[in-house]
């Protein structure tokens, strides 16, 4: 990903996922999760990110725990 990538600002933000949202994207992709959208929040502040996310975009951290100022770096 280069940094002509709309969401590269959020790389490395920790968030929660809040709404999963639908559209046929998997079906020109041929792929099921692609038909998903994740909108997502900051979990330092609670901010929600404004832009959606695709299942690929998303990397699991470690369970959920409280929120500390380390979450965004």
């Amino acid at each position: 990903m280069g940094e002509d990538d709309p969401d590269v600002r959020y790389h490395g933000v920790k968030c929660i996922v809040t709404d999963r949202l639908q559209d046929d994207l998997n079906t020109e992709t041929g792929r099921d999760r692609d038909q998903y959208l994740y909108r997502v929040k900051r979990r330092s502040t609670g901010e929600v990110l404004p832009i959606d996310f695709r299942h690929g975009d998303l990397v699991p951290t470690t369970p959920l725990e409280e929120p500390s100022s380390e979450d965004d770096y």
